[in-house]
C-alpha cells in the first residue's frame, strides 16, 4: 500500500510541475496581437517577467530580466504602473495591425487602476516573425 501512495504522489508532483511549466509560456504565437496582449498581461497582471521575456528578442529579454521585478520593468521601461489593468489591441476599424512580410506594428490600449486612480494609456510594439513565432523586437515611439 505504501508503494501505491508513493506512485500516486509521484504522478501528482510530475503533473503539477508540467502544468506549472505550461502556465509560464505564451502559447498562441501565431497571432502578433495575442503575443502583445499576453506579454503585457504577464507583466502587469501576472507580475511574471520570465513569461513576458519569453516572447522578446534576446536584447529586450536581457533588459527585462535585468530589472528583476515586473514593477521595475513597468515603471522604467514602459513608464506605466497599474495595480490591475485591462489590455486590448487597437480595434478602431482602420487597421488592427500594420503587418508586412515578417513584421507587425501592434498598438495596445491600457485601461486600469493604480492606487484607486483610473489610468488609460497606449503603447506600440514592433514584432518580428522568426521560425513562425512572433517575437517582440522593440517598443516603438508612443503614438500620441
Amino acid at each position: 500500500m505504501n508503494y501505491l501512495k508513493l506512485i500516486i504522489l509521484s504522478f501528482v508532483v510530475l503533473f503539477s510541475a508540467c502544468s506549472k511549466e505550461n502556465k509560464n509560456k505564451i502559447h498562441d504565437l501565431d497571432n502578433p496581437e495575442v503575443v502583445a496582449i499576453e506579454f503585457f498581461n504577464a507583466l502587469y497582471n501576472e507580475k511574471n517577467i520570465k513569461k513576458a521575456a519569453s516572447v522578446c528578442s534576446p536584447t529586450l529579454s536581457r533588459i527585462i530580466l535585468h530589472y528583476q521585478s515586473a514593477n521595475a520593468v513597468a515603471r522604467h521601461l514602459f513608464n506605466m504602473s497599474y495595480d490591475k489593468v485591462e489590455i486590448t489591441p487597437d480595434d478602431s476599424g482602420v487597421k488592427v495591425r500594420e503587418q508586412f512580410k515578417n513584421s507587425a506594428e501592434i498598438t495596445v490600449y491600457f485601461d486600469g487602476y493604480y492606487y484607486g486612480e483610473r489610468i488609460k494609456d497606449v503603447k506600440k510594439l514592433l514584432l518580428i516573425q522568426i521560425d513562425n513565432k512572433w517575437i517582440i523586437e522593440k517598443k516603438l515611439k508612443d503614438p500620441f
